[in-house]
Order: C-alpha cells, then sequence, then structure tokens
C-alpha cells in the first residue's frame, strides 16, 4: 500500500525556485568579494583555456578500471551533456534529479544543468524506494537519471514500480542496463553530438549566480525532511575562503570518501578542484587499499572523509606503509571527531586532523579550523566562521558547558528558502528574524573566535546523515506488535551514533531482525533503521507527555532504568 502522503503546495515549490536573494545582499556580499558574478562555468572554461590537456578527474570505477578526463574533455562533455538535456525538454528553472554512485558523469550533470539554467537535485544511492517517491514528488522532476543497480539493489527496477505515480516524470533515464521504456544514459548523454543540433539554443543561455540552481534534502530530524534551495553563488562562498586561505592551486589532487551528491562530496570533490584548476580523484566504491594505490599514484595533496573511513584507511596504512610526500592537509567531515582519530592521524600522516563543519541549509561550510590553531583544536573547537558568515549564541545569561546556547547563523553561503517534502511549507531564510536561521545546535564559543559543538536541541541521530526520527517512529508504530516507541541514539564507536528503537509492547517483543524486515518491506532506506532493540514497560514522559529522550540516552549508556524514573518529571 502506498504510504506517501498527499501532495500540496506544488505551486508553492515551483515559485520557491524562481527566488533571488534581495538586491541590496547581492550588492553586500558582492562588494566583500563572498559572492562574484561569475560562476563554476567560467571557473571550466578558464581551465579548459589556459590547460587543457591538465587532467581534471581520475574516476575508479570498480570491475572497469581509470577513466580520465582532461579539462578540455571536461568542458566538451558539459557542453555535450547540456544539449542532451535541452532535447529532453529541459529549460531554465526545470528540475533534473539524479540518484548515481561516485562517478565523473556526476561532476559534469552539475555543470551541465548551470549551462542551461536547470535546478540540480542529486540524490544519494542509499535512499530507497519510500523516501525516494516523496522526494521526487515534491521535486516534479521532469527528468531522473539512476544507476541500473548499485550495492545489491535494483535501483531502475524500484523506479518503474512508482514512476507512473509521478505526473510530473517524463523521462528515466539509466546508467548502466537501460530497458526498452528507459533512456540509456550512455548512448543519449555521451554518444550523441546534441551541443551541435542545439548550438544556438545553447548559445542563448547563461548560467545565474544567484537564482536557485541546486536543491539538496536534509536527511530530517524530529521533523519531515526538508529541501534547501541554493544558489551557485551561496555555494561558492561556502568553498573559495577556506580554499584561498589553504592556498590551494592547480598542483593540487583532491580525494574524498564523501558521496558526490552529499554536500561535502560536491564541495570537496567537485567545486573546489575547479576553482584553483586542481585534479579530483573519484572511487565508486570505497576501498581503503584502491584509495591508497590512487593517493600514491597521482600525488593526492588533500584528503577528506568522514571518521569510519578515515580510520579504515588509516589501518590500511599501517598493513602496508607507503609514503605520501605530497598529502598536505586531513578533513574530518561532521561534528563527533573520536579522539583515537586525532591521535592516528597524527601518528600516521604527521599532520593535525582538521575539520569543516556546516549544514546542508549552509552549503555545508560554516566555520573551519585554521592551519594556525593547535594541532589538537578539532578535539575542542570546529573552528572560526568563513568570511561571510555571522553566528549568534543565544541564551539567557552566559553560555556554559551545562547551559549552552542555542546556535543561530547568518550569512552568504545560508540557503534561500527551505522546503518540507512532505508538507511543501516553504520558508524564505530573508523573511524570518532578520535573516537569521536556527541550526538546532547547542554550542559555547571556543575562546579563538569559534565555536565548540555541545549537542543537538532536537533529537537528532546520526554520523555523517542524520536519521529522520519522526518519519522512522511513525513507520515503527504501524507494527503489530508495538503500543508505543522512541527512536533513541547511541555512540556508534566511530564518532557517530546509531537508532536504539525503545519500544513498548504487550507481546514478546520482536527483535531487531525482525523490526528491520518490517521496515524493509516498507522500502525504508537502510541507514534510517535502527541497529538495536529494547523493551520497556513504559516510556518516561514529562507533564507535557513528552518523551524523556535524555533519560533513555543515559539508560542505553549504562545508567539509570527509565522504570524507575518518575514519568511526569520536569
Amino acid at each position: 500500500m502506498n504510504d506517501v502522503p498527499s501532495v500540496v503546495n506544488e505551486a508553492g515549490f515551483r515559485e520557491a525556485l524562481t527566488l533571488r536573494p534581495p538586491d541590496s545582499t547581492v550588492r553586500r556580499f558582492r562588494e566583500s568579494q563572498v559572492w562574484r558574478e561569475g560562476t563554476v562555468l567560467d571557473d571550466l572554461t578558464r581551465w579548459r583555456d589556459e590547460s587543457p590537456e591538465a587532467i581534471a578527474i581520475v574516476a575508479q570505477q570498480m570491475g572497469t578500471g581509470v577513466e580520465r578526463l582532461t579539462y578540455r574533455q571536461y568542458a566538451d562533455h558539459v557542453e555535450r551533456f547540456a544539449g542532451a538535456l535541452y532535447e529532453l525538454g529541459i529549460r531554465p528553472g526545470q528540475v533534473v534529479a539524479l540518484q548515481l554512485p561516485n562517478r565523473w558523469q556526476v561532476n559534469v550533470l552539475l555543470l551541465a544543468c548551470a549551462r542551461i539554467g536547470a535546478v540540480f537535485a542529486p540524490i544519494i544511492t542509499s535512499i530507497r524506494p519510500r523516501e525516494l517517491e516523496r522526494v521526487l514528488r515534491r521535486l516534479q522532476a521532469g527528468v531522473f537519471i539512476s544507476i541500473d543497480r548499485w550495492d545489491g539493489f535494483e535501483h531502475a527496477s524500484a523506479l518503474a514500480e512508482f514512476a507512473p505515480r509521478l505526473p510530473d516524470l517524463r523521462h528515466r533515464v539509466v546508467l548502466g542496463d537501460a530497458s526498452d521504456d528507459e533512456i540509456d544514459f550512455v548512448e543519449h548523454f555521451q554518444n550523441i553530438p546534441w551541443e551541435r543540433t542545439h548550438a544556438t539554443a545553447l548559445g542563448g543561455l547563461s548560467a545565474d549566480p544567484d537564482r536557485v540552481g541546486l536543491v539538496l534534502f536534509t536527511s530530517g530530524t524530529t521533523g519531515e525532511p526538508k529541501a534547501a534551495l541554493h544558489t551557485l553563488n551561496t555555494l561558492y562562498a561556502a568553498y573559495s575562503a577556506p580554499t584561498s586561505e589553504d592556498g590551494y592551486g592547480s598542483a593540487d589532487v583532491f580525494l574524498s570518501s564523501g558521496a558526490l551528491t552529499h554536500i561535502a562530496g560536491t564541495g570537496l570533490s567537485i567545486l573546489v578542484p575547479l576553482l584553483v584548476g586542481g585534479r579530483t580523484v573519484l572511487l565508486d566504491t570505497w576501498e581503503p587499499e584502491t584509495a591508497v594505490d590512487l593517493m600514491t599514484e597521482n600525488a593526492v595533496s588533500l584528503l577528506g572523509g568522514v571518521p569510519v573511513t578515515l580510520s579504515a584507511l588509516i589501518a590500511e596504512l599501517r598493513s602496508r606503509p607507503t609514503p605520501l610526500p605530497a598529502l598536505g592537509t586531513v578533513v574530518s567531515f561532521g561534528t563527533l571527531t573520536p579522539g583515537p582519530l586525532i591521535e592516528d592521524v597524527q601518528s600516521v600522516f604527521g599532520l593535525p586532523l582538521r575539520t569543516a563543519w556546516g549544514m546542508t541549509e549552509t552549503a555545508g561550510s560554516c566555520t573551519f579550523i585554521r592551519r594556525d590553531d593547535p594541532a589538537d583544536w578539532i578535539a575542542h573547537s570546529v573552528g572560526r566562521p568563513i568570511p561571510g558568515v555571522e553566528l549568534d549564541l543565544r541564551h539567557e545569561g552566559s553560555a556554559t558547558a551545562e547551559q549552552a546556547a542555542r546556535l543561530f547563523i547568518r550569512g552568504a553561503p545560508v540557503c534561500l528558502a527551505t522546503v518540507g517534502r512532505d508538507s511543501g511549507e516553504v520558508t524564505v531564510i530573508a523573511e524570518h528574524d532578520d535573516g537569521w536561521y536556527d541550526t538546532g545546535d547547542l554550542a559555547v564559543p571556543d575562546g579563538r573566535g569559534g565555536i565548540q559543538l555541545l549537542g543537538r536541541a532536537a533529537d537528532r541521530i546520526g554520523g555523517a546523515f542524520m536519521i529522520p526520527v519522526n518519519d522512522v517512529e511513525t513507520a515503527l508504530l504501524g507494527h503489530p506488535d508495538i503500543d508505543d516507541v522512541a527512536l533513541v541514539g547511541y555512540p556508534d564507536g566511530g564518532g557517530g551514533e546509531l537508532a536504539c528503537a525503545v519500544i513498548v509492547t504487550r507481546a514478546a517483543p520482536p527483535s531487531i531482525a525482525d523490526l528491520r524486515k518490517y521496515l524493509d518491506e516498507l522500502g525504508m532506506t537502510e541507514w534510517y533503521q535502527p541497529s538495536r532493540v529494547e523493551a520497556v514497560p513504559a516510556l518516561p514522559r514529562n507533564s507535557m507527555g513528552k518523551v524523556r529522550k535524555e533519560l533513555l540516552r543515559r539508560w542505553l549508556q549504562g545508567g539509570a532504568d527509565p522504570a524507575a524514573l518518575d514519568a511526569t518529571a520536569p
């Protein structure tokens, strides 16, 4: 049975895609040079003209080998892909959605969408049909580009099942084995010279750095996931200042374990290399052994990843020590960094581990640790704000570890608006609280002009990605043996969190395998699902009826039994 919510506010989403920042904001940020008149297409054109045969992308595809694109080939592909999208009826302001692994085609598609003024909407491959249908319904995408199968899942087949319920979806494009009613990606996008057919039409199009050009969905926390509507300039603001301050150039080579379809991967593996004319190295499947080989072969100078992938890479290097003389920066994504990882990076690479913190709504980068910060500063801080960003710590009195302040942010990398995935509610950031955005995080000053994050004001759970708690709890309440449930985070040992389903049941408690099988049958994304289940007689609640999840979190880590707690405590 289809449980996708009714579509509302379709016109509101279409109108939101036409948003532009106020003229005064554009002038202010351009005068301070955190925004610009040009775009990432100008970066590509520059390097195509100055160093056409320099390698722009090295793409490792498991089972196939390595593909290399020069800057000339990169630019040629952008024109061809833009023509291919135009042939499919995509025009300025229309959405192109895609769900692909780390293949070089993602880099080109982002720029091809910018080339024709379309809106690029990437979706990570671990999102499953239940959530994917909701996302595509909200996006009203006319074209969806998918991998045929990936990581044991039949993406194209799953899409075919619910595609008839999406009235806006005109074309399904498949990279891999395409059926008769699907468009073969390689044939349509790579083999046909559409740039010749549509040369005149494409000549009349240009990228606008201040209109909505990218839609990224948050994972959701205690509420529904939201679409963050970004421009090329909000993205530029997030990555240009750190790139310039660190002095990267055309000799630099960038490798990230992050997904290209997630904001961290988009920034480090697409935007930053184009800013400086450097090289990006891609792995469609993250394997530490292959990553080490690519790092040595390509003289990688910047390495980025979440704690778990960095730890796996370090384990590989310890098993076969390999000189990496070009490596100058190691960056960890996320807010929680395990202490042992900080020590391991220093020991194995001889470098301090650094971080850049942000969120989907802020283009992934708001603060970052500078080179002049202490070597272990990542244990105490997520760094100082980038140029064009203001932070506001709101609390009655002074913020302390016991009384942390709620973190608000305002500035150049903040999205123009958010749109509820299911409700369609549009929130224009500039129209609320003088442009201040509530991050939902709790923070205190770090003593060096930056901040230390202490936790989440809402019940967020996750590591590299956040789990939409309400959504999962609602699904679990449909289980015939569950009377009440709370989803609570517990440490995964790698700097992130896993989800525990704390349930109330009158029957024999279902096992974790039972719950995951039930959620699998709903088509729920695998990493949303709990990894642990605990049964209690009743959930502790306050006088307002809200579950006291802080008590449950404490209990899961060895604290008092929630059954002994006062259920009506404030």
